[in-house]
């Protein structure tokens, strides 16, 4: 049982271009109510939000734009070379979206709530779910993915890629592995197997 009363909610994570987004919205098209805990992140270090000033405190200035904003491409240079860092990045940014996450999970108007998340299984979300999915793509497909789709260097795509935790780790902590090696009706119908497996008889 989740630690939210009346909701069944799903903690959906995978590392970078897996398809965990793709996963929430084929999950949204089933019914669920989606939470894309990763952009709310986007928004809470926004210039007047509550992670913006202590970020720019540990980072500094430098890291800002020319509309005093926080400039993800330079914070993020920072950041993902530099697992120290990015421990001292999550430690502001992740309490400040738990709270959101929370708020919108009590009020969402559907029984099912998906839950996406990059670092959910490490910011404590899977005691508060019923059920942990993971997204898997092989290391290759991440990079093709990524190059193609967003534009990156392969250097920058291998360092976002090895940023992340082993794969195995989110894996061993899943109830659902979701398997993105194929195409989008490949993926529909894995997404569709396992919720039926869970919903169909409720």
């Amino acid at each position: 049982m989740s630690a939210w009363p009346g909701k069944y909610v799903i903690g959906l994570t995978g590392n970078i271009a897996t398809g965990k987004s793709e996963v929430r919205r084929i999950l949204e098209k089933f019914g669920a109510f989606g939470i894309d805990a990763d952009q709310l992140a986007h928004q809470v270090i926004a210039k007047g939000e509550p992670a913006y000033e202590r970020i720019v405190e540990t980072f500094g200035t430098k890291i800002l734009a020319e509309n005093s904003q926080i400039d993800r491409a330079r914070l993020g240079q920072i950041v993902f070379g530099d697992r120290t860092a990015l421990a001292m990045l999550e430690a502001i940014v992740h309490p400040q979206v738990r709270k959101i996450v929370d708020h919108q999970v009590r009020h969402a108007d559907k029984a099912i709530v998906v839950i996406e998340a990059i670092k959910l299984i490490e910011s404590g979300y899977p005691k508060l779910c019923d059920s942990i999915w993971v997204t898997y793509s092989p290391e290759q497909i991440q990079l093709k993915r990524l190059m193609e789709q967003r534009g990156m260097t392969e250097t920058l795509a291998r360092q976002r890629v090895s940023a992340q935790p082993d794969q195995e780790e989110k894996i061993n902590a899943a109830n659902v592995v979701i398997y993105n090696e194929g195409s989008l009706d490949d993926l529909r119908q894995q997404v569709l197997s396992h919720w039926q497996k869970i919903f169909a008889s409720s």
